[in-house]
């Protein structure tokens, strides 16, 4: 039987929510000795734990199939990988950071200064395209005491925070990238493999649709039922069935997490009794 290989981080932020993500969507994995590859017991699918700035090159040679990854990591270092799906999770920014005392107006004061970075590709086109020489220093790891022990003047690096900059004296000044955790394909994927990724997406949408939603159950007055309806935005269009209590009616319906206060309270508002909120774990549309 063919396998489906996907990577995900050995260690750091991203390596539990991925785990999880793959839990979530029902596959079930034994990594219990913290073997670098693991064969899922329920599915044609073999995971394997990298080092996350390893991963671009796996996919790139078709060593793995797939894989979890920042996508901060892909622009730095996988050009030819595409981006399949985002996977809301793991939220940061790839951004420039200076001492506080520093006296920084714009990215035009960084002109003749060192910068400290795990980003060089990323750093050097973004100052390529504002125009702005300064030389690059390539570290891996606590980049932001560079500028306190006199390596560099600025940073640039991954920011979800800004707990660590605070710790350093740096303060965040420039947002080269956003990123966020992505399922990331290989060039050299096989037909074979596609099918089962498809079936592996089809999950991942399912979970993250369920995250985003609240289910709602709410008891209406029958006279003001065209106007809760008008204010909840079902899947197609709200459940409606009659209550033992004439002249009333329960409405189902499934409204995303960012517009719940606002429409709890419209449907408050509106004469709706009874609303009951539900989480969702899966939503297959």
């Amino acid at each position: 039987m063919e396998t489906l290989k996907i990577a995900v981080q050995k260690s750091g932020r991203l390596k539990e929510d991925s785990l999880k993500l793959l839990k979530d969507i029902g596959i079930s994995i034994d990594n219990g000795k913290e073997q670098l590859k693991a064969r899922a017991t329920n599915f044609p699918i073999e995971v394997f734990y990298l080092r996350n700035g390893d991963i671009p090159q796996y996919l790139s040679d078709g060593v793995v199939d797939a894989a979890i990854i920042g996508s901060n990591i892909l622009v730095e270092k996988g050009d030819a990988i595409q981006s399949e799906l985002a996977l809301n999770f793991s939220r940061c920014r790839v951004s420039i950071a200076v001492p506080k005392s520093m006296a920084y107006t714009d990215v035009r004061d960084l002109n003749g200064k060192k910068i400290a970075t795990s980003y060089p590709n990323t750093v050097q086109a973004f100052l390529d395209e504002k125009g702005i020489e300064a030389e690059l220093h390539i570290i891996n790891g606590s980049v932001e005491i560079a500028p306190n022990i006199g390596l560099a003047d600025a940073i640039v690096d991954i920011v979800s925070t800004g707990g660590t900059l605070f710790k350093n004296n740096l303060v965040e000044k420039e947002v080269l990238l956003t990123s966020e955790a992505v399922l990331a394909v290989s060039p050299k994927i096989k037909d074979e493999q596609v099918e089962l990724l498809e079936r592996i997406k089809f999950r991942i949408k399912s979970v993250l649709k369920g995250r985003t939603s609240k289910y709602v159950l709410l008891n209406a007055p029958n006279d003001r039922l065209d106007k809760i309806i008008s204010i909840l935005p079902g899947m197609k269009s709200p459940t409606v069935l009659p209550l033992a209590k004439s002249g009333w009616s329960s409405v189902h319906s499934v409204i995303h997490r960012n517009q719940f206060w606002d429409i709890i309270d419209d449907l408050k508002a509106n004469g709706a009794e009874g609303i009951l909120i539900c989480p969702i774990e899966k939503m297959v549309l």
